[in-house]
């Protein structure tokens, strides 16, 4: 079987749009340090602020919110928190609710870690307070 010239001209212009046409872009570092404060009696809220910086020189100041609700008691404050966001691949991905739900119990300066997901984006949280806390509380950690 004989291959024409114009078939092989049409793969390699087919083989040059597959090779410039981007998958995915690449993900990137996003970091968040932030403060937060709230209390709990069954219904669990918190408010606070933060600053969202990324690897590619984005940054965005952002209004925290907590929401939820379960069997828990307390009041707490996060002064040095810090966030680290994976799956990100643009900083405009970074707002939104993020599913949360644990088991808590502390008191006086304490120091914590969470995990929560948005969809493909994750974000770890931890960081060092005072205050005091018990119970089982699931809900939403948002990001404004």
């Amino acid at each position: 079987m004989a291959v024409s010239k114009s078939m092989v001209a049409f793969a390699l212009v087919l083989a040059g749009w597959t090779a410039a046409t981007p998958s995915r872009a690449a993900d990137l570092e996003c970091k968040m340090t932030f403060r937060l404060a709230g209390w709990s009696v069954f219904y669990q809220t918190a408010t606070g602020s933060g600053t969202v910086r990324c690897s590619n020189g984005q940054s965005m100041n952002v209004h925290l919110r907590v929401k939820g609700g379960g069997i828990t008691f307390g009041k707490s404050q996060i002064d040095d928190g810090v966030g680290k966001f994976s799956g990100v691949s643009s900083i405009s991905e970074i707002k939104g609710h993020y599913a949360d739900g644990g088991v808590h119990a502390g008191a006086s300066k304490s120091a914590g870690a969470r995990v929560m997901t948005k969809g493909n984006v994750s974000l770890a949280l931890s960081g060092t307070g005072k205050g005091w806390d018990l119970g089982v509380a699931f809900g939403a950690f948002i990001i404004e």
